[in-house]
C-alpha cells in the first residue's frame, strides 16, 4: 500500500491509548507505516461509519497493532490502538478485509 501520506495527530488520545492498551504513538506510527498494512475504510466496527481501521506490524511492539483514526476538519486524528485480535490478524494475513 505504500507509505502513509498523512500525519496522525495523537495529541488528544495518545495518552489514553498508552494507558488503556500499552500502545505508544511510536508503535501506532510504525503500524500505519507498514507497507503490508491493511486498511478498512470505513472501520466495520464503527457506529458512525466515519473511522478507519488500520492493521499493521510494529517492530517496537514486535506484533500486529490495530489502529483507529478519524478525519475531522482536515486533520487525521488517532483515536485508539491495541494489539490485534484474531480477526484482525486473519485480515492482515489475507491482505484484505
Amino acid at each position: 500500500m505504500g507509505t502513509r501520506v498523512v500525519e496522525v495527530d495523537w495529541s488528544r488520545r495518545g495518552g489514553y491509548m498508552h494507558r488503556k492498551h500499552g500502545i505508544t504513538t511510536r508503535m501506532a506510527s510504525e503500524a500505519l507505516d507498514d507497507p503490508d498494512r491493511v486498511m478498512l475504510d470505513p472501520d466495520p466496527s464503527s457506529k458512525s461509519g466515519e473511522s478507519v481501521r488500520v492493521i499493521g506490524y510494529s517492530p517496537t511492539a514486535t506484533d500486529l497493532v490495530t489502529i483507529i483514526t478519524l478525519d475531522y476538519e482536515g486533520t487525521t486524528h488517532g483515536v485508539n490502538g491495541w494489539l490485534s485480535n484474531d480477526l484482525d490478524r486473519r485480515r492482515y494475513r489475507e491482505g484484505r478485509a
